[in-house]
């Protein structure tokens, strides 16, 4: 399970090192793609593969199901480590991102996202206070039973 939340800096060649517990559970081989609100995600391969088939499982005839298809998969790339633990970041990806040389890497469950550290501080001031609602409207009221 990816979890924690790291800050490191995009250098001027577009590699941003990942912190070693994630290099770990990513793998040698990992995919990189456009992710939502505004930041990136990657997955490991075996994930990856997931939720490919499950893209393909999804009617082509339905607009949102083309739409999602093309903004997700076009913008992903195969991505591995160098020697020192970094990936390197296409240029397309980091203007989506509007990645600056502040990142803010998150483990979330299956995925990584990257963010913009203010993109990421914005995020987490807007959703702060609404937290306790959100919890109580995602999870039933046999939460203490888990």
């Amino acid at each position: 399970m990816l979890m924690g939340e790291y800050h490191h800096n995009l250098d001027d060649k577009n590699r941003l090192i990942i912190p070693a517990k994630f290099r770990e559970e990513l793998g040698d081989e990992f995919v990189m793609t456009r992710g939502l609100d505004g930041c990136l995600f990657i997955y490991p391969k075996d994930n990856w593969v997931k939720i490919v088939e499950h893209l393909k499982s999804l009617p082509f005839t339905k607009q949102d199901a083309r739409n999602f298809s093309r903004f997700f998969l076009s913008g992903a790339t195969t991505c591995e480590f160098d020697k020192q633990g970094r990936i390197i970041i296409a240029s397309s990806l980091i203007e989506y991102a509007s990645l600056n040389s502040s990142c803010v890497i998150v483990g979330v469950l299956d995925r990584l996202e990257i963010w913009a550290e203010e993109r990421w501080r914005d995020f987490m001031q807007k959703n702060e206070a609404q937290l306790t609602n959100i919890a109580e409207h995602l999870f039933d009221a046999n939460f203490e039973e888990w």
